[in-house]
């Protein structure tokens, strides 16, 4: 018999669910059996707002494992990976994107349009917090931490504090919890963080079987599309706790696929917002990323990236 591949997780509700999603479909395709082996991160252990955790916190200790051979390979959320590449691991696979569309949480399931001014609004990030400002609806935005349960509960729950949170659909559809969502953001409201509903499969470079092995997993539209997204982010120079969002769409166009992506940087306290979009074939994605990043600095961005504590 075959002996199971090893592969790296967080403990939490939301990692075990994506990271067990992704072995039974390898195990499905391939037939490779895989067992989940539970690796504890700094950022698990610290109730400290992510924007002062810093970029990776929840990537390192897996990408440790990976370097210590404890693994074989891991699941994360692409938008937690730092946007330089590592000298010796390798992104094997992008699976199919979920919604990366942000959602709304409320008590009484009310839209954000019908939250009353003064109510309280919690979410997790300063690139959210940022544009809940920009929406002018004289809202109380506090910065929370925990897992997606513990959040829900904050405005769901029998000692719930907040009359909303707001939190990545992905997360909660993987968690089977989409019933509870007042309202899916559209993007003109509130644009994702990159990557945001994409996971990154990875494992070291020199592992060649295992590195195709994994490629069965990998979905091109979405890799594509978190491309143009993560280059845009790496040429801003800005972390995964900057105010900048940024969402790629592939499209058929007149002369056959495209791919839109648009992209903002916004201050944190919401009142100053750069705004800009570019489109190209898919096969540029990262050179339409590099350059609508560049697009952003000419207007002024960078004023904007400034302290995210």
């Amino acid at each position: 018999m075959t002996a199971p591949l090893r592969l790296g997780t967080r403990g939490s509700k939301l990692a075990l669910a994506q990271s067990q999603m992704v072995a039974d479909e390898l195990t499905r395709r391939t037939g490779v059996p895989v067992e989940l082996v539970r690796i504890v991160t700094p950022g698990d252990r610290s109730a400290a707002p992510v924007a002062q955790l810093g970029v990776g916190v929840f990537v390192s200790a897996l990408r440790d494992a990976l370097l210590a051979k404890d693994i074989d390979f891991a699941v994360h959320s692409y938008k937690d990976l730092p946007t330089g590449p590592h000298p010796t691991l390798h992104i094997a696979a992008v699976p199919a994107r979920e919604d990366p569309r942000d959602a709304l949480i409320a008590r009484g399931g009310r839209t954000l349009a019908e939250l009353p001014p003064g109510a309280t609004v919690g979410t997790g990030a300063v690139r959210r917090i940022a544009q809940l400002h920009a929406l002018g609806l004289q809202l109380q935005v506090t910065p929370i931490r925990g897992n997606i349960d513990s959040r829900i509960a904050r405005t769901l729950g029998p000692e719930a504090d907040l009359d909303a949170v707001v939190i990545a659909r992905a997360g909660v559809a993987r968690i089977g919890r989409t019933a509870e969502i007042a309202e899916t953001l559209d993007p003109m409201l509130m644009l994702p963080a990159p990557a945001q509903g994409a996971l990154a499969v990875e494992c070291r470079s020199g592992d060649a079987d295992l590195v195709e092995l994994l490629g069965v997993l990998d979905h091109a539209p979405s890799r594509t599309a978190v491309t143009a997204e993560r280059a845009m982010l790496a040429t801003l120079e800005a972390g995964c706790s900057a105010p900048v969002a940024a969402h790629a769409e592939l499209a058929e166009g007149e002369n056959g696929d495209e791919i839109y992506l648009r992209g903002a940087v916004i201050s944190p306290d919401g009142a100053r917002a750069v705004r800009l979009s570019r489109t190209g074939t898919p096969a540029g994605a990262a050179e339409i990323g590099k350059a609508l990043a560049a697009d952003l600095l000419e207007a002024g961005a960078d004023t904007l990236m400034g302290s995210t504590e």
